[in-house]
């Protein structure tokens, strides 16, 4: 199903939140270039699945491998230098840093990795454009509405062009137009930067621009794999809203 060949893949990851079982034999793949939606009710892991692919949790069984290195067997600092130099992330909170301008803030994955301030800056102003906040590259994030901030938090992720993003219902704080704004940015770094994009999410509109969707039930994959334009029900059922093969479409975990 997932291969090797994938750029970032994993294989039986199992991962307990105090006892509580939040994956069970999770195994998936993304290729450069790919977005794959991860799709399902809050609660179902998606999130925890997302930390772990990222190295920022490790799973209790199972592998992670991200271009041929065993994330899941190397030292919280090797993690930590990998997800700085090769990841981006965006959640549903910007988490901006409040003394720095946007584009500051944009800037800082590559700022923090020594690259020179006239550099980092255009970068962050490309993809700060895109974002349609150029106009606010200057303004600290307390100046800004949530919509903005947000904007900006998705820059950041894209600016030092990793080879993966991970995205963790980035459109949550958003409405609907600043949601497609946002998706756009995230297919087009994918297209254009090939870069692989984890999308998590439980709306229609986010699965609709992936290439590939997976879904997850009480922390199991419930699918097959199939292409996002002929998706099965969000939450493990069939297009038609009937129940998935655990037969119920909601996830009682707290993940």
């Amino acid at each position: 199903m997932d291969a090797p060949e994938d750029l970032l893949w994993a294989r039986g990851l199992h991962y307990e939140h105090e006892g509580s079982p939040a994956l069970l034999d999770v195994s998936v793949g993304v290729r450069e270039g790919e977005v794959l939606a991860v799709t399902g009710a809050r609660g179902c892991g998606k999130s925890t699945l997302l930390d772990c692919l990222s190295g920022r949790l490790v799973p209790g069984r199972g592998e992670v491998w991200f271009d041929g290195v065993p994330l899941h067997t190397l030292p919280a600092p090797a993690r930590e230098r990998l997800r700085r130099r090769r990841f981006g992330w965006v959640g549903d909170e910007p988490r901006l840093l409040p003394e720095l301008t946007a584009w500051e803030n944009a800037a800082l994955p590559l700022l923090l990795a020594g690259r020179g301030r006239r550099a980092a800056r255009r970068a962050a102003y490309e993809w700060l454009d895109r974002l349609d906040v150029g106009g606010c590259a200057r303004s600290l994030p307390g100046a800004l509405p949530q919509s903005q901030r947000q904007r900006v938090a998705v820059a950041r992720a894209l600016a030092h062009s990793p080879a993966v993003v991970f995205a963790d219902e980035p459109t949550a704080p958003l409405h609907r137009a600043d949601r497609a704004q946002v998706l756009r940015a995230l297919t087009a770094a994918a297209r254009t930067h090939r870069i692989a994009v984890v999308l998590a999410g439980h709306d229609e509109q986010t699965a609709r621009v992936a290439d590939r969707r997976i879904t997850l039930v009480d922390g199991r994959r419930t699918d097959a794999g199939e292409p996002a334009g002929e998706p099965a029900g969000v939450f493990g059922g069939t297009a038609s809203g009937t129940a998935g093969p655990e037969g119920r479409t909601a996830c009682s975990l707290s993940v």
